[in-house]
């Protein structure tokens, strides 16, 4: 796991009532392909509606959360295949390849136009269910356990709001995909002046630093006021 990690805070009791997103959809239906019963799946759907999940740190390639059950407490580390180089890149060019995607990302939208697109380059962005590991201090020996199935469930819902967290666990972090989009929109060579008239200045990308703002502080009230799930 990656030192550098993003906390989201602790996501209140819930009793179900949105429908997510088509995304956050999809990472459930892999959680329920990992589960091993349905009775675990319920179980670890309860534990997450009740708000039993503590605050999730999410790092390249796993996210780490406690998990109260009882008079217990569980240290889950939930784990998904990070993007290698190659495909990472893949990722980064078609973000930057079609108008919108990048302001869409930003503002808590992940296109299906954009998955599809990375699905045809052979990127597996969404996991499915083999893709999910997990480790649990309860050490039952099902992996996922009914714990690991509630971090995993309360990871969907923050995809749903955000799906820089589902980048983030496949390896590519908010800032790292700022980075590359920057690297990308590097003009290459020319002068200033030539690349100004050229529209390859840096004030779009400028805007979308102010976007991406935008979009944190919208995605942590939908965290606080919108309930997603019936997942």
């Amino acid at each position: 796991m990656s030192a550098a990690g993003t906390t989201h805070p602790r996501l209140a009791a819930r009793r179900g009532g949105g429908s997510g997103t088509w995304w956050s959809k999809a990472v459930l239906r892999s959680v329920e392909e990992a589960a091993y019963s349905a009775e675990d799946l319920r179980r670890g759907r309860a534990l997450a509606r009740a708000g039993a999940v503590g605050a999730i740190t999410v790092s390249d390639g796993a996210a780490v959360a406690a998990v109260g059950e009882g008079q217990d407490t569980f240290t889950v580390e939930v784990t998904v295949p990070v993007l290698d180089d190659s495909d990472a890149s893949a990722f980064t060019e078609l973000v930057a390849a079609e108008a919108g995607r990048i302001a869409a990302l930003m503002a808590g939208e992940l296109p299906h136009t954009l998955v599809e697109a990375v699905e045809e380059a052979g990127v597996e962005l969404l996991p499915y269910g083999g893709e999910l590991g997990s480790a649990c201090t309860c050490e039952a020996w099902l992996d996922p356990c009914p714990h690991a199935l509630a971090v995993l469930t309360q990871l969907a819902w923050l995809i749903a709001a955000d799906p820089f967290v589902l980048t983030h666990l496949r390896g590519l972090s908010r800032e790292r995909v700022l980075r590359e989009l920057h690297r990308i929109h590097q003009p290459r060579g020319g002068s200033e002046e030539d690349r100004d008239r050229a529209g390859e200045g840096p004030e779009e990308l400028d805007d979308l630093v102010v976007a991406e703002d935008a979009a944190v502080r919208a995605a942590r009230l939908l965290q606080q006021e919108s309930p997603f799930d019936a997942m």
